[in-house]
């Protein structure tokens, strides 16, 4: 029985939809910032995927880390239920 994309439908609990927002120096203009913003599932607590992201930046694109932000949430949570305080009707 071959396996393959299973990670498509059954996922560890600790993975999560993380999203990183990266300043970074332009090569030829050092004192201006630009922004990148990478998003992928990554593992939390450890990020191994944006890890490794940063050290491919690092190794191969010419632009300096300035900072990297990061916010993770999980994939799936329990619903949460509002109730309404009015009422709109169409027609």
């Amino acid at each position: 029985m071959l396996l393959h994309g299973i990670e498509r439908v059954v996922r560890i609990p600790d993975w999560r939809l993380t999203t990183a927002e990266i300043l970074y120096r332009m090569p030829d203009h050092p004192a201006v910032l630009q922004t990148f913003v990478w998003q992928k599932v990554d593992q939390a607590p450890n990020f191994p995927e944006l890890h490794g992201f940063l050290e491919f930046w690092r190794r191969e694109i010419e632009g300096a880390l300035h900072s990297v932000r990061v916010a993770s949430a999980a994939l799936w949570r329990p619903a949460e239920f509002t109730y309404a305080e009015g009422e709109l009707r169409l027609h």
